[in-house]
């Protein structure tokens, strides 16, 4: 004899929670892209700067400090991508 109570949680916690992993995914692959943009971002910025560097090597101080604070704000984007995530996560 089947108890009806223990039907019914089942087809009700069933059908509604499969949106849990697809944001468990979204936060997976949305830190991971941040991530790997980032990192495309500060290989661009530091090759170029080191090939300005190279054919000037009088304005190393002058191309030292704006390259910093560049790649300080694409960390800090793939910083919030992860907060982003942690976010999404806590949802599941």
């Amino acid at each position: 004899m089947a108890d009806p109570a223990f039907a019914e949680v089942a087809a009700e916690g069933g059908g509604g929670l499969w949106y849990r992993g697809l944001i468990a995914l979204a936060a997976g692959l949305g830190l991971g892209l941040a991530a790997f943009g980032a990192a495309l971002g500060q290989g661009r910025a530091t090759a170029a700067a080191m090939e300005s560097i190279g054919r000037n090597p009088n304005s190393a101080e002058r191309i030292f400090t704006p390259l910093i604070v560049g790649l300080a704000l694409m960390e800090a984007l793939a910083l919030y991508a992860l907060v982003i995530a942690f976010f999404l996560q806590g949802k599941v």
